[in-house]
């Protein structure tokens, strides 16, 4: 059954779209946009948020419980709906991302030319990596990575930077839902024991466990709370990078990576 569209009121995106004979790609989707967009506006119960919106009371209850269920809108019994923490945890971390590529360009364009060798700047996001920026190696070497693509945080060195403040229970998960990805087979006990030597290095790597033929070195990025949210990388083909360079690496790796921090604000770097 059709929602009836208030007289004299405006119409939502979602029903402009649906006017004009566009497929929407999801109806409840575009709804809960229509939803959050008029609580941003200050739209403050379903009444009103009915009218705004050009939908059923119930069909604004329905979709109101969906997004705080996911903490999107919040209720307050004096002020009415608000918009809720998950958003302002995604508005935070679209601002940091943007201002950290912004920040960050510069110092591994710097790195890149220093090491002839490919750089790249991602973030964790659930079990993978999130590449944000990459800069192509000088050498005839081709790494299978684009920015906005993913990889498992376990194979990777840049995945294994990020994780250097997790506990070992959340290494253990990790590993657990993860450990069929890794290109070089191993053990748990393996796997623990090189994090906790990493943990001590304040750097990690990848020796093969992503692409037999790609070794790579990393290290994490601190805001200002010296908290890790994002790492940076070289990578090379084992042509290039031996064990000896990877630990000669390591140091250069890790100044580039407390630059980028300094940056952010961590007084630690």
């Amino acid at each position: 059954m059709q929602d009836k569209q208030p007289s004299g009121k405006s119409r939502s995106s979602s029903q402009k779209a649906g006017k004009t004979g566009k497929t929407l790609p999801s109806q409840t989707l575009m709804r809960g946009l229509d939803i959050i967009e008029a609580v941003s506006e200050g739209v403050e119960d379903i009444a009103e948020l009915a009218a705004k919106t050009g939908m059923t009371y119930s069909t604004v209850h329905r979709i109101l419980s969906a997004l705080q269920a996911r903490h999107y809108v919040t209720r307050d019994t004096v002020r009415g709906y608000r918009l809720g923490r998950k958003l302002l945890e995604l508005g935070y971390r679209a601002y940091s991302q943007t201002d950290l590529v912004r920040l960050a360009h510069p110092l591994l364009e710097r790195l890149a030319k220093e090491t002839s060798d490919t750089v790249h700047l991602g973030y964790a996001e659930q079990d993978h990596v999130i590449y944000l920026d990459k800069i192509a190696s000088r050498r005839a070497v081709e790494i299978s990575s684009r920015i906005g693509g993913s990889k498992p945080l376990i194979s990777t060195g840049i995945g294994k930077a990020l994780l250097l403040d997790s506990d070992e229970a959340e290494w253990r998960h990790i590993y657990e839902r993860s450990t069929h990805l890794l290109r070089e087979p191993g053990t748990l006990e393996l796997w623990l024991k090189r994090m906790r030597e990493y943990v001590k290095q304040d750097y990690s790597c990848d020796l093969g466990e992503d692409e037999q033929s790609i070794r790579c070195v990393a290290a994490p990025i601190r805001d200002s709370s010296s908290r890790i949210i994002a790492a940076i990388s070289v990578s090379s083909t084992l042509d290039y990078m031996s064990l000896e360079r990877m630990e000669q690496l390591a140091p250069v790796v890790q100044r580039s990576a407390k630059l980028i921090s300094a940056e952010l604000g961590d007084a630690t770097a």
